[in-house]
């Protein structure tokens, strides 16, 4: 019964998870032409954490534009800025630092930071499921292709009672035997960075 539920989980998720996969793009070097590759689609308010690849971009101006890792120290260094901090904050703010430190030595800087690679983005599944762990979330990810990449569920796994637990602590149920079915296919939620699937 183990395999039947884990052979029935991959099927069903495979064809969701492969689209996906082969659409998104591969990690890109470090180098300032990486300014033409699209960063990592994320969800509003993502917090950078080390690891991370930043896309910095500074529009018309080539030689301040590149890819850059957040070393383990949480920090990265900007040209003509030296270090900042990037870890714990919004691309957003990040790029709102760098825009002020550049304003003294450009008129009217634009900048934009984008997240590249985010290596530092996980997802937690536990609870009865054959490979239990963490996953990358390097690109958008459902509940159902999670669980796919779990390897599936254990004999006595209860599959309509799955839990998606946030990292803000809001619990969202699933319930894969309906989905399965070919119901409540909108419950097959994108997981955010720091969430728990829960497989009783």
């Amino acid at each position: 019964m183990s395999s039947r539920w884990a052979c029935r989980t991959a099927a069903v998720a495979w064809a969701l998870l492969v689209p996906a996969a082969a659409g998104a793009a591969p990690p890109t070097p470090t180098t300032p032409a990486a300014a033409d590759v699209k960063p990592t689609p994320l969800p509003s308010g993502y917090v950078v954490g080390a690891g991370d690849v930043l896309q910095i971009v500074v529009r018309k101006e080539p030689e301040l534009t590149r890819d850059t890792v957040v070393r383990p120290d949480g920090r990265v260094t900007i040209p003509l800025l030296g270090e900042i901090a990037a870890a714990g904050r919004t691309p957003e703010d990040i790029a709102e630092e760098i825009r002020r430190g550049l304003s003294r030595f450009l008129t009217a800087p634009v900048v934009t930071v984008g997240v590249a690679q985010a290596t530092s983005a996980r997802v937690y599944i536990i609870g009865q499921v054959v490979r239990a762990g963490d996953v990358p979330l390097s690109a958008p990810l459902t509940v159902v292709q999670a669980l796919a990449l779990a390897g599936g569920f254990k004999e006595f796994a209860k599959t309509d009672s799955i839990r998606v637990v946030g990292r803000d602590g809001k619990v969202v149920t699933f319930n894969y035997k309906k989905f399965e079915a070919g119901r409540e296919l909108n419950r097959n939620v994108s997981l955010k960075p720091g969430d728990t699937v829960v497989v009783p």
